[in-house]
C-alpha cells in the first residue's frame, strides 16, 4: 500500500457531532472509568482551539451546547470504547441529569494556553478518589491517565515524537500528490467510499430535520431539488446541509479528516455533488477525493489542528477545489492557479468555534472554490508575485498554513476573549 494511501486511511475517522465536544466527552468518560463513586467535581483544562470550538457547539442527540455539557454527558452517558462517537445513544434522562450537574456548578472549565496544538486535561473527583486523562496533539490521543495522582498510563505525545521530523505528506511535491491521485490502484482507495456514504447520510439527516434552517433555504435556492442542473448550488446544498446537521448536534456521524468533521465534509461533498450532476464515474470521484484530502492535510500540517483560521474553508476548500479540477480533467498548472486564487481570497477567514457560522463559512468556501476553479480553467488567476502566493504551489500552501500559526495567535486570543465576555 502506498504511503499516501496509508496517511489518508489512518486520518479518516467517523465523528459524531463536532469533534471537540466528542474529544472532551471521551477524555471525561475515560477518567470516570478510573474514578469510582459519586461525582463531586469535574475540571477541564483546554487549549484555546479546543475551548473555542466547543464553546457553543451542539451536543449530538440533545439541544444542549458547550464545553460543560460535553463534559457532563461524558461523565454520565459516554462510552469511551466508541472514540469520537462516544456520545451516541444519549437518552432524555441522561440529558436532564447533565443539566442538573451543570447548573449545580460541578463542571469547571479553564483555558490552558493560546495554541493550535490540541490539549485536554479532564479530571474527575468522586467521593472515593480522583482520576485525570490528558489528550494531546490529536482528538483521541490519550497520553496520560492518573488515579489519585499516580500515573497508571503514560505515553510520549505525538508532538514530542515528531518534533524534529518532517510530516510525511510534506515529503511530496504537489505534482507528486496529483500523480498519486491519478495513478494509485483503485482498490487501494475504495475505502474512501465510506466517507461519501457517511457524509451523504448526514446531509439527508439535515434535509429531513425540522431543526435545520440553512439546509432548507439552500434546497429552495436549488429549485427544491436535491440534485439540479446547477452544479454549484447542488454542491453548496450537499456540503452545507451536512455541516448544519453536524453543528446543531443531529445524531449522525461525519467522516472526519485532519480531526474535523467539517473538513471531511467540505473535502468530499461538493465532489459528490459534481459527480451526481455531471455523471462522473466512481473511480473519478474517489481519485478526486484522494487529492482533496492530501491537499487539505498538506496545509493543515502547517496551520495546526486547531487554530484561529477556518481550516474547513481554507485547507479543505482548497483540496476540494483541486479535486474539482481533476474531475474536469484539468492540468496541474490549472490546479496551481486555483490554489493561488484561493490563497489570495479566503485565507485569513476566522474560526470562532463550531457553530452555525460554520455553515455560512461552508457556503463561502464552496462559492470561492467554484469561482477559483472556473477562473483558473479560463486562464484567470492571481499571479504568484502577489500577496502570500509563493513561487511554487508547495510554498503557497505553506504560506496559507503559516497565516494561521503562528500568524493568527493574537486573533485567537481576541476571539476567545469575545466568547468569554459574551458569557459574562
Amino acid at each position: 500500500m502506498h504511503e499516501l494511501t496509508q496517511l489518508i486511511f489512518h486520518d479518516m475517522k467517523p465523528a459524531l457531532g463536532v469533534t471537540e465536544p466528542g474529544a472532551i466527552a471521551l477524555a471525561v468518560s475515560t477518567a470516570k472509568r478510573h474514578a469510582l463513586g459519586a461525582i463531586q467535581k469535574i475540571t477541564l483544562r483546554l487549549n484555546s482551539g479546543m475551548y473555542k470550538n466547543a464553546f457553543t457547539c451542539g451536543i449530538p442527540g440533545t439541544d444542549k451546547v458547550g464545553n460543560e455539557y460535553a463534559a457532563a454527558l461524558g461523565a454520565i452517558a459516554a462510552d469511551p470504547e466508541k472514540g469520537l462517537e462516544c456520545l451516541d445513544g444519549i437518552t432524555a434522562a441522561q440529558v436532564e441529569e447533565a443539566r442538573e450537574m451543570v447548573e449545580s456548578g460541578l463542571i469547571q472549565v479553564s483555558m490552558s494556553e493560546i495554541t493550535s496544538r490540541i490539549f485536554i486535561e479532564a479530571s474527575v473527583f468522586t467521593d472515593s478518589g480522583s482520576a485525570s486523562v490528558t489528550i494531546q496533539d490529536s482528538h483521541t490521543n490519550i497520553v496520560k491517565i492518573t488515579e489519585n495522582g499516580r500515573a497508571v498510563f503514560e505515553a510520549e505525545s505525538k508532538e514530542a515524537q515528531e518534533e524534529n521530523s518532517e510530516p510525511p505528506v510534506h515529503r511530496y511535491s504537489f505534482e507528486a500528490l496529483v500523480q498519486y491521485a491519478k495513478t494509485v490502484p483503485l482498490e487501494e482507495i475504495l475505502f474512501i467510499r465510506d466517507a461519501f456514504t457517511m457524509n451523504e447520510a448526514l446531509m439527508n439527516e439535515g434535509l429531513n430535520s425540522p431543526r435545520t434552517t440553512f439546509a432548507r433555504y439552500l434546497l429552495s435556492e436549488n429549485g427544491g431539488q436535491i440534485i439540479s442542473g446547477d452544479e454549484q448550488k447542488t454542491a453548496s446544498l450537499f456540503c452545507n446541509a451536512a455541516i448544519e446537521a453536524r453543528v446543531i448536534g443531529l445524531a449522525r456521524p461525519a467522516m472526519s479528516i485532519t480531526g474535523s468533521g467539517a473538513h471531511g465534509i467540505i473535502a468530499t461533498m461538493p465532489l459528490l455533488a459534481a459527480a451526481r450532476v455531471n455523471g462522473y464515474s466512481e473511480e473519478q470521484l474517489l481519485r478526486a477525493a484522494a487529492l482533496s484530502y492530501l491537499v487539505c492535510m498538506y496545509i493543515k500540517e502547517y496551520s495546526g489542528k486547531l487554530s484561529a483560521f477556518c481550516g474547513c474553508a481554507i485547507a479543505a476548500g482548497t483540496g476540494m477545489a483541486c479535486g474539482l479540477v481533476l474531475l474536469r480533467s484539468g492540468s496541474v498548472q490549472e490546479m496551481e492557479q486555483t490554489i493561488n486564487n484561493l490563497a489570495g481570497s479566503i485565507t485569513g477567514m476566522i474560526c470562532d468555534g463550531g457553530n452555525q457560522g460554520c455553515v455560512m463559512k461552508g457556503v463561502v468556501a464552496v462559492d470561492a472554490a467554484y469561482r477559483s476553479v472556473n477562473m483558473a480553467m479560463n486562464g484567470i488567476h492571481v499571479d504568484r508575485v502577489h500577496g502570500i502566493n509563493g513561487d511554487t504551489p508547495e510554498e503557497t500552501m505553506k504560506n496559507m498554513g503559516l497565516i494561521a500559526s503562528p500568524g493568527m495567535v493574537g486573533t485567537e486570543k481576541t476571539i476567545v476573549e469575545i466568547l468569554q465576555n459574551k458569557g459574562a
